[in-house]
């Protein structure tokens, strides 16, 4: 696991980043529920708070604020450190993997043929099972409060925490492996509700057992254990999703998951002048530094880009970066542009078909040589796994030209002005780091947070450190002011 490619010096707005064979998803964040202990204030007592929110009311008796929860440790699912004393006496190097919630390594087993002999045991699917391996324990870590909706007996994103007391359905807002870790093909814990799309990815990609399984068709009204649920469109990977709960009293959550805003969210009937009393938000990129272009302004100089190469180069082989599931929309910009075909291995072709969508399907390519247009792994887009792929093609190609799209390559120098962008070159490859993000930008979720003007604002990433949450909470502030 790496950090992703820009960090926040402050550690606001940054997120984990996945390096491994398939590719990373965009903002990996799987620390982001282990919260630091700190200094008294809003924002510690927020996040200490548990589900019970009762707890910031006033006592009457003693007309001060105290904390229902009082154990951090417990809250957050990590085991409780002994006392100084204690520690002195036992204290081991294995004792953090303990504190962690990590399983311990056997010691006669590396790291690396640990994970090897792992992903040999769950062939479906390698790469979701190796990060889920990082996470197996025998006592499953205490799933935080942020992940449940009080009021209800739903978990939104919570797999990673096996079988969560009191919950009857458990929720996901889309296919990326940080919001799905947990669930294998064992899983028994009750049922997972998720879109049509993200349904069909989890029993291909998974082998999770359709039983547990409840596709649920966007913008239609659903009931759930007595619970009003409705599906929204999140701009975001295919089949993600915004989840909006009504609940038998009225209270009404909306969990954006990952999601992009955009005008059009602004006019869906249950969001369009509606009291919300709660928002779980995704907040990646919730630092001012984070203004991206919009997605039609950096598809239009991505083909621009591709056109001037090629003219310039016929032979030129054109790479795009991309997640397991996510991006689709610049290598297909790229495809309807110049009239040719996509090639992917088979194992990304079998998920592209598993949408459904017709752009797609009738343009995937078998043959590498067929086709100037590739798509691999985000994590293959380096200079010299990039030589290695044109020394396969080197009898059609002369020169690689690559594109990789992520919020994470944006310059606050270069904004909106995208001519401004610089590659990075060497030899016979050139690499387009462009700001195409599938995530809001400072400026959308504040558009998004004062249409909507919920009550509560519950950040979902970014938040394991106190002094981030503690400025987007002074965001939220302004944003609802008045």
């Amino acid at each position: 696991m790496v950090v992703s490619d820009e960090e926040d010096e402050e550690g606001f707005g940054c997120r984990f980043n996945d390096d491994v064979e398939e590719g990373e998803e965009e903002g990996f964040s799987f620390y982001d529920d282990v919260v630091e202990e700190e200094e008294e204030g809003f924002a510690s007592d927020f996040y200490k708070a548990g589900s019970d929110w009762s707890c910031f009311l006033e006592d009457k008796e003693t007309d001060k604020k105290k904390m229902k929860q009082a154990d951090l440790f417990q809250i957050w699912g990590l085991q409780k450190i002994s006392s100084p004393e204690t520690t002195k006496k036992n204290t081991k190097q294995t004792d953090l993997f303990q504190i962690w919630g990590l399983q311990k390594p056997s010691p006669f087993t590396s790291p690396a043929s640990a994970s090897s002999s792992s992903a040999k045991k769950t062939m479906s699917a390698p790469r979701k099972r190796r990060r889920d391996s990082l996470f197996n324990n025998d006592s499953p870590r205490q799933c935080p409060f942020y992940k449940k909706l009080p009021g209800t007996p739903f978990t939104v994103d919570a797999f990673r925490y096996g079988c969560v007391q009191g919950c009857s359905a458990y929720f996901l807002t889309h296919f990326h492996a940080d919001h799905y870790i947990g669930l294998t093909k064992a899983w028994s814990h009750g049922p997972i509700y998720c879109s049509s799309l993200t349904s069909r990815l989890l029993r291909r990609s998974l082998s999770i057992n359709p039983s547990f399984i409840h596709p649920l068709e966007l913008d239609v009204e659903y009931t759930v254990n007595g619970i009003k649920v409705t599906l929204i469109e999140a701009n975001h990977c295919p089949g993600a999703a915004l989840i909006h709960f009504r609940l038998l009293d009225g209270t009404c959550y909306l969990h954006t998951g990952d999601f992009r805003a955009s005008k059009q969210m602004q006019t869906h009937p249950l969001l369009f002048n509606q009291r919300l009393h709660v928002l779980y938000l995704d907040t990646t990129y919730c630092n001012p530094r984070y203004k991206f272009p919009s997605k039609e302004d950096v598809l239009s100089y991505v083909v621009r880009i591709a056109k001037e190469f090629l003219r310039k180069q016929p032979k030129t082989l054109i790479v795009v970066g991309s997640y397991s599931i996510g991006k689709e929309c610049v290598y297909l910009a790229i495809a309807k542009a110049l009239g040719v075909k996509i090639f992917a291995n088979a194992s990304r072709r079998r998920i592209l078909q598993s949408f459904g969508w017709d752009d797609i399907s009738k343009n995937l390519c078998t043959d590498g040589k067929a086709t100037c247009l590739h798509v691999l792994p985000m994590s293959s887009l380096r200079v010299e796994k990039l030589v290695e792929h044109l020394k396969v093609y080197r009898e059609q190609y002369g020169a690689v030209l690559a594109f990789r799209p992520t919020g994470w390559t944006y310059s606050e120098k270069i904004g909106e002005h995208l001519d401004l962008i610089k590659p990075t070159s060497r030899g016979k490859i050139t690499i387009y780091g462009v700001p195409y993000s599938e995530h809001s930008s400072f400026t959308e979720l504040r558009e998004f947070v004062q249409f909507l003007r919920p009550d509560k604002i519950i950040p979902t990433v970014n938040i394991s450190n106190a002094g981030s949450r503690e400025k987007m909470q002074s965001c939220f502030r302004e944003w609802l002011r008045p």
